[in-house]
């Protein structure tokens, strides 16, 4: 079976945990392994420093044993995915891992980041090549960013679901 590193930043969702299993189990159902960096197992006890190394380890080993990463890219905190997310998913493209995406935005990136710019205007350009984020993110996707006709919640399954089935051939072969 095929390992299948979960990245996004689903783990600060207050239902962190219901969703992670949500995510494996849809993965067992297309043959593939779920691992989700939600450990419910962290001891939260410990200082800061050591809390976040030992975050940034296990993910690391998490992703080192992955054969394929699967990102949530639906923007976070911005006009684009997840800081955290973006260094893993180059991470495993700079090891060859197959890499999908997906976004639960149906709204392209230029449209975010001129609506952010609008609020906090900075005069630089925006690039505009009517992608759903920004094009080196786009770079590195096996296929095609994943995402609905018309935006879902961030929690919403059905585009993770949909990402999954149009990744499925490529990772059976």
């Amino acid at each position: 079976m095929r390992r299948a590193y979960l990245a996004g930043p689903d783990v600060f969702l207050p239902h962190a945990a219901q969703f992670a299993q949500a995510k494996i189990a849809l993965c067992a159902r297309y043959g593939l392994l779920g691992l989700h960096p939600f450990n419910p197992d962290l001891d939260l006890s410990l200082p800061p420093e050591g809390l976040w190394r030992r975050i940034f380890t296990d993910n690391l080993a998490l992703m080192e044993s992955a054969d394929v990463i699967i990102a949530n890219l639906t923007p976070f905190r911005g006009a684009s995915a997840d800081a955290g997310t973006l260094v893993e998913l180059g991470f495993c493209a700079g090891r060859g891992k197959p890499c999908f995406g997906y976004s639960n935005s149906a709204e392209d990136f230029a449209p975010r980041a001129r609506a952010q710019m609008a609020v906090v205007p900075d005069g630089w350009a925006v690039e505009d090549f009517g992608l759903p984020d920004n094009l080196m993110i786009a770079g590195f996707l096996s296929a095609p960013l994943t995402r609905p006709r018309v935006s879902l919640p961030f929690d919403a399954l059905e585009v993770f679901e949909a990402c999954l089935q149009a990744a499925s051939p490529q990772l059976t072969t």
